[in-house]
């Protein structure tokens, strides 16, 4: 196929190709972003470290409730062993079984807990606001990534546009060279604009591949499979009045509605509760315990019964009066003994206690007061990062609303210049019918012509983007 042929077909494929994707289910910025904050990584991560933050939450809630302990024991012992009840030693086999129930609650400990409990709270609140801090940034750089594939977009129609003006002008020059009114040079210089302008063509088209594959990856969407963007236009785009979003009013209310700052304060708070806590471990704890158990072993006995005894032999005799006597002793009650039954046993043997204990803290090698000093420098370290991000908010603040006064300058600018060049391009195309214009002429006009069209495009997204972000800062989200 010949590249004459090319520059006439080539526009109608890509013409057929849009109207097919045009067909198609178009994604709107808002549902770019609500797909990018639900698969986005580090937003999953940062929702794993709230997550987190709120399990150290609960935990030290739960330190509060007395703790209870059921605890068993079951050996057997062969040998030379002692009995855990009689405290008797003997060499025989031993069956010991055990059971105890205990429980300990600190009911003082000047507030370490409690605050423990309030800075856990203030941390697991500081990573949810950190978690929608990172939606936020998810968002905006979406947005950023589809408004540069609208500007990519409006610039591929100009450069097709500029291609559709170049291969009228050739065809119309190539029919005068037909007719002997024009010079073949005339033909010559259009076919190398033509040729340019094709080239520009098929990189704007690039680029806006390029901007979509962009959308794509902040979107955390799989590059190979196609979806089609919504194009509205620039004009369209609702925009809030500059007037109303003057850097100090939207920097005074971004303190209070970005979650960045929110997180900022929230970790202060966190960071003074654990500091309060750092200092209350350094005082004596009390605490109540009691204890409930009882034993079992093989060894154990208990009193069975008596057995009568009748002496049958004399203990010895007596002279009385010169007279022998035996001497027998009286009939007795012998008690004997029985290997006392399990749960009997586990009866008898049950025991209470009931205390109370004190922990004083003394010699710790000096690491509760180093935890305490190193909580006051984490205190300080989120007190100085609070103030760097206010700092770095209100740049940004000033920046984007200067850069937004210069780009709507800009842009007010441009639309004169599109005007100018468009009346100058229309005479240099009259002139150039009738012969009194060279090529080269007629192409310059053009190419300021479409030059000021693609300047325009450009300020005007760029001064959209700007006020979008000041709309942010000031909590009013992103939208087209």
């Amino acid at each position: 196929m010949s590249i004459k042929k090319w520059w006439l077909i080539g526009p109608l494929l890509v013409l057929l190709n849009l109207q097919s994707y045009a067909q198609q289910d178009k994604w709107d910025l808002k549902r770019c972003v609500e797909y990018a904050v639900s698969n986005n990584v580090s937003v999953k991560q940062q929702d794993v470290q709230a997550r987190l933050a709120e399990l150290v939450f609960k935990q030290n809630k739960l330190s509060q409730i007395p703790s209870l302990s059921l605890n068993g024991n079951l050996s057997l012992n062969s040998g030379y062993t002692q009995n855990p009840q009689t405290f008797g030693l003997s060499t025989s086999t031993l069956y010991y079984n055990s059971y105890g129930l205990s429980s300990n609650v600190n009911f003082f400990n000047f507030n370490s807990l409690r605050n423990a409990i309030a800075g856990s709270k203030f941390a697991w609140q500081a990573a949810n606001a950190a978690t929608e801090n990172i939606r936020n940034n998810v968002s905006l750089n979406v947005a950023n990534a589809y408004l540069n594939f609208l500007l990519t977009n409006e610039q591929a129609k100009t450069a097709e546009l500029q291609l559709r003006y170049s291969q009228a002008s050739l065809a119309n020059t190539q029919r005068l060279v037909g007719a002997g009114s024009v010079p073949e040079l005339n033909a010559a210089e259009l076919e190398s604009q033509v040729a340019q302008d094709s080239s520009a063509y098929i990189t704007a088209l690039s680029n806006v591949s390029t901007a979509i594959l962009n959308v794509k990856a902040y979107m955390s969407f799989d590059a190979a499979v196609e979806f089609v963007l919504d194009t509205p236009s620039v004009d369209k785009i609702p925009i809030e009045q500059l007037s109303n979003l003057q850097p100090d009013l939207v920097y005074n209310l971004a303190l209070v509605n970005q979650p960045l700052q929110k997180a900022d304060e929230l970790n202060i708070k966190s960071a003074s509760k654990y500091v309060a806590a750092s200092r209350a471990s350094m005082y004596p704890t009390f605490s109540l315990f009691g204890q409930l158990g009882s034993t079992y072993t093989n060894q154990t006995q208990e009193l069975a019964g008596y057995n009568l005894v009748t002496p049958t032999f004399p203990l010895g005799n007596v002279t009385v009066s010169g007279n022998t006597y035996d001497v027998y002793q009286n009939a007795f009650q012998q008690p004997y003994y029985k290997n006392q039954a399990y749960f009997s046993q586990l009866n008898t043997a049950f025991k209470q206690a009931l205390g109370l204990s004190v922990n004083i803290p003394i010699l710790s090698g000096g690491s509760l007061r180093t935890s305490w000093l190193r909580s006051k420098l984490n205190l300080r370290n989120y007190e100085l990062q609070r103030d760097l991000d206010n700092l770095t908010l209100k740049q940004n603040i000033y920046q984007a609303y200067n850069l937004a006064v210069a780009a709507y300058q800009k842009s007010e600018s441009n639309k004169k210049t599109v005007q100018a060049t468009q009346r100058s391009f229309e005479y240099a195309q009259k002139r150039y019918d009738v012969g009194l214009l060279n090529t080269i002429d007629l192409l310059t006009n053009q190419n300021n012509y479409f030059k000021a069209k693609n300047d325009l495009i450009y300020s005007q997204f760029d001064f959209v983007f700007k006020m979008k972000v000041l709309e942010f800062y000031k909590g009013q989200g992103i939208k087209l």
